[in-house]
């Protein structure tokens, strides 16, 4: 080769060497049916490549080994695409040598990441032995291979990342960008099991899918693993199916049957915002915005014809409004009716019979009636139309939670809470802690072997030390006859404090906590339960405590007589109206729900709101009444469902009278 040739290969070689200083990754074009060695010497003039021996001057082994392993290898920047022959400075004639590959090379279409086994290629000079035993030096291309393309697996490494490719390519045509902001949206709004840990992944395959997509841009994507492999992650199949046109709620049921534990409920409705606006057009066409504003209802709100009993504190608010009306309705009511016998009494015959000739009325409440806790609501707009098919703007909601009780904290873990026959086991600590209930028969339930012949344990925590309030739960939903046995495994003591556990027994609505407050060993006896179809006798193990005592909620405490301050049907049975099930409210003396209330559900909307049925269902959620001490608040009772509760009422002759009333 001519003397210059080395400054060619000299600047060649610091052009790699600087390219691999730089944040910017290697790739090879395909060649197709061409050699880039064939390019390389058509790139000559004759004149510039003359014949030595038997072949052109720069027709070289060594340099074509070079070309064909790192001739067609270039780097993409956010600029674009180079190749290793872009702005070298060169002398004539590899000045244009030099500009034609790299068009070449440039003009060509990807083809993969660029990795090899070996460290460097091509020699920077050779020695020939010539006849006389003297020696003439060769120059040749020579690069020093980047690092981070040294694989000592490189066909793996390559096969890798052309799948990551193609699964990319194929994402990017067929994932929706709608799609990915609906799934962003159920995640914001907490309708997604888990659906936060999904987010970074959802956002960054949207960031990407926003841009203008080049093959460029695609090949350095498919490097990273995360966004390649979106489309078949969990999450990736959420928004597949969403992009296909798949049902909202069928798509997020079959990710949640992927990812989401058996018991799971979604805590939210689910909701896009196309959903939104079209409720709100229909809400901006029917009138109705300012009826979603709720408040607590007042006994000054209602009229005292849908006042089934007053007393004197009530009768005086309801006074100042109505008072001609009250005279006329009340001094009604007052007359004596004959009382019924016995203590047991149907809620219409103690409306009907008793209620009349009632001064006072007072309730017993069993543990069990915390899930009968209720309260009246009212449009903080009383002009507003009302949302509601039976045609005034009142509504109500219950809550059954107890604050800080054993069934509160099984019922956030996802256990079965309502079943008329419940043992759950509470801690405090990290400890490993397995109820196990031996059913009548022998069958053990337990953590390996959670479904019996008649319950189930449904709640298991803290195999990873992931609560110090953890519990457990078995759950009847029959309840059969028979002697159960209650144990309490420590199956892993991980702490030496806050040690013990307690036991809670719940058993047609009479609630019973057996105590254990020292450290348990292993298989710890708790309780003998002897069942039969409607009562229960528990005989707690030697240590173990047992007591049955009141919850208090909203001010109000179980199994002490609390007064009643009015009585009322649920506004759907206010007037003249009979539209869908009864509910008997008794407001009671004291009682203050301390939180906010939900003050609109799906079942009270008038049937042109119910096409919107998942954007109320978030709306009512987080349109709640704000906490109030003037609001009506009590308990209450579904005429479709069986109850009971104890009455003391006094009459107004001077007796007094026990009643249990039923539902």
């Amino acid at each position: 080769m001519t003397s210059k040739f080395h400054y060619f290969s000299d600047a060649l070689a610091r052009r790699v060497d600087a390219l691999s200083k730089l944040d910017v990754e290697f790739f090879t074009v395909d060649m197709g049916e061409h050699d880039i060695f064939d390019v390389y010497l058509n790139a000559f003039s004759p004149e510039d490549n003359p014949v030595f021996r038997e072949r052109t001057e720069h027709d070289c082994s060594c340099c074509k080994n070079f070309l064909r392993n790192m001739g067609h290898v270039v780097v993409v920047t956010p600029d674009g695409v180079e190749s290793i022959f872009d702005g070298l400075d060169v002398p004539a004639p590899y000045d244009n040598v030099a500009q034609t590959l790299a068009d070449f090379v440039v003009n060509r279409p990807l083809k993969t990441l660029f990795r090899t086994p070996e460290r460097r290629f091509g020699t920077r000079e050779t020695l020939e032995l010539l006849d006389d035993k003297t020696t003439r030096a060769w120059n040749h291309f020579y690069a020093t291979v980047p690092p981070r393309c040294v694989d000592r697996n490189a066909a793996t490494t390559i096969g890798r990342y052309n799948t990551n490719r193609d699964v990319l390519e194929r994402s990017f045509e067929t994932l929706t960008k709608d799609a990915l902001s609906t799934v962003l949206d159920l995640i914001d709004s907490n309708s997604l099991y888990r659906g936060a840990e999904h987010r970074p992944a959802v956002q960054k395959f949207l960031a990407a899918a926003t841009r203008t997509i080049t093959p460029f841009q695609i090949a350095i994507m498919a490097k990273d693993n995360q966004l390649a492999h979106f489309k078949n992650s969990v999450i990736g199949t959420l928004v597949e199916d969403l992009s296909k046109g798949v049902d909202l709620e069928r798509a997020v049921a079959s990710f949640e049957s992927k990812v989401a534990p058996q018991n799971y409920r979604r805590p939210t409705a689910l909701i896009t915002p196309r959903m939104v606006d079209n409720a709100l057009k229909t809400l901006d066409e029917l009138g109705l915005n300012d009826a979603i504003e709720r408040r607590f209802a007042r006994m000054s709100d209602v009229s005292v014809t849908d006042v089934l009993y007053a007393d004197r504190q009530a009768r005086q608010i309801m006074r100042s409004k109505t008072e001609s009306l009250l005279r006329d309705a009340v001094a009604t009511n007052a007359r004596q009716r004959p009382l019924p016998e016995g203590d047991k009494i149907t809620i219409e015959d103690f409306i009907a019979n008793v209620v009349p000739n009632a001064q006072q009325i007072e309730l017993k409440l069993a543990n069990k009636h915390v899930s009968n806790f209720m309260s009246l609501t009212a449009p903080v707009h009383a002009d507003a139309p009302p949302l509601f098919e039976w045609g005034n703007g009142f509504a109500w909601t219950y809550d059954g939670d107890v604050t800080d009780t054993i069934k509160e904290r099984v019922k956030r873990a996802g256990g079965k809470v309502d079943a008329p026959f419940r043992i759950s086991l509470s801690w405090f600590n990290y400890d490993d802690l397995d109820l196990h209930v031996v059913e009548p028969g022998g069958n053990e339930i337990c953590f390996h072997n959670k479904r019996g012949c008649y319950g189930a344990l449904d709640v298991d925590m803290n195999v990873g030390a992931e609560s110090r309030e953890a519990v457990e739960n078995v759950f009847f939903n029959n309840i059969m006859p028979g002697t159960y046995e209650v144990i309490v495994d420590q199956y892993n003591r991980r702490e030496t404090v806050d040690v013990g556990c307690e036991v809670e027994i719940e058993f047609l609505g009479q609630t019973t906590t057996l105590s254990y407050p020292t450290a348990l060993k292993r298989n710890t006896p708790i309780a003998v339960l002897k069942v039969t179809k409607d009562t229960i006798l528990i005989e707690p193990a030697k240590g173990v405590t047992s007591s049955s005592r009141p919850l208090e909620k909203w001010g109000i405490s179980t199994q002490t007589a609390q007064t009643v301050s009015s009585i009322l049907l649920s506004p759907n049975h206010w007037g003249d109206r009979q539209n869908g099930n009864k509910h008997f409210f008794f407001i009671l003396d004291g009682c203050r729900n301390p939180g906010e209330a939900r003050g609109i559900y799906n079942e009270f909307l008038k049937p042109e709101l119910r096409d919107h049925r998942k954007v109320f269902e978030v709306l009512g959620s987080k349109s709640k009444c704000p906490a109030s001490e003037d609001q009506l608040s009590g308990v209450g009772f579904s005429s479709t469902r069986r109850d009971e509760v104890l009455a003391l009422v006094n009459l107004s002759n001077g007796g007094k009278r026990c009643f249990t009333i039923t539902f």
